[in-house]
């Protein structure tokens, strides 16, 4: 808890605390905050740099389609992402090598976006793009927002756990049991609200309890939330399209 004197120090270092049950330094939070959000934007630059070719280059899509090492190299690239995601959370604190694992994760991610969106009207891409900025940010500025006024979002955990994997179970019976677009658009839905609760959940955790050696898996949970939550929209969007 905060004591007098350091509330006072808090006051002549410039430094506002970003909550109340602050025990740490609010410059020390705010440089691993920056870290973390910087780290997100390259990844987010990243990726649309990538899927940016992916979409405007057509013989790269067109070769993932048309030939069955295409078709095989496309599942490995959806399958590295998660493969990468157990080296880099035992490696996560150890320099260079949670750099070279997040690169090799943000780079197949990116593929894998690319892919999806290479088969999408561009207005689509564009209204869940937009659509994806404008909620990342409200419910950023509005997680902070809250944070400095004692809400604490911990309790979120054990629903959005228990929300996706009902989530998962949906998704394994719609590619067993196809429900059509109805079904596409309940799904894409549900996906973007727990993916929006996943936004607030783990800013909250960047906020307050992660440590300082802890900002590239941080950043990868962020950027894992922002894409995903593209993603539900551009099935809901895509859907509504057709």
């Amino acid at each position: 808890m905060w004591g007098p004197s350091y509330g006072k120090a808090d006051i002549e270092s410039g430094s506002p605390a970003l909550y109340p049950m602050m025990t740490e330094r609010p410059d020390l939070r705010w440089a691993f905050i920056r870290k973390i959000y910087v780290i997100l934007s390259i990844q987010l630059l990243l990726t649309v740099a990538v899927a940016s070719i992916v979409v405007t280059v057509h013989p790269i899509s067109h070769f993932f389609v048309s030939s069955p090492a295409g078709l095989g190299l496309y599942i490995v690239l959806i399958i590295i992402p998660f493969i990468v995601l157990c080296p880099l959370h035992v490696y996560s604190q150890k320099h260079p090598i949670n750099l070279i694992l997040l690169g090799v994760f943000t780079l197949s991610l990116s593929f894998a976006v690319g892919l999806t969106c290479a088969f999408t009207s561009g207005k689509v891409i564009l209204e869940a793009v937009i659509l994806t900025a404008v909620v990342v940010v409200s419910l950023t500025l509005y997680t902070f927002w809250a944070a400095k006024r004692g809400h604490d979002f911990n309790f979120l955990g054990p629903f959005l756990f228990g929300a996706l994997m009902v989530l998962l179970v949906f998704s394994f019976i719609q590619i067993l049991f196809p429900l059509g677009k109805i079904s596409t658009m309940i799904y894409g839905g549900l996906a973007a609200l727990i993916f929006c609760g996943y936004i607030v959940y783990d800013t909250d955790n960047i906020i307050k309890r992660y440590s300082y050696d802890e900002y590239i898996w941080a950043a990868v949970a962020l950027y894992l939330d922002v894409i995903n939550l593209f993603l539900a929209l551009l099935n809901i969007f895509r859907a509504a399209d057709t």
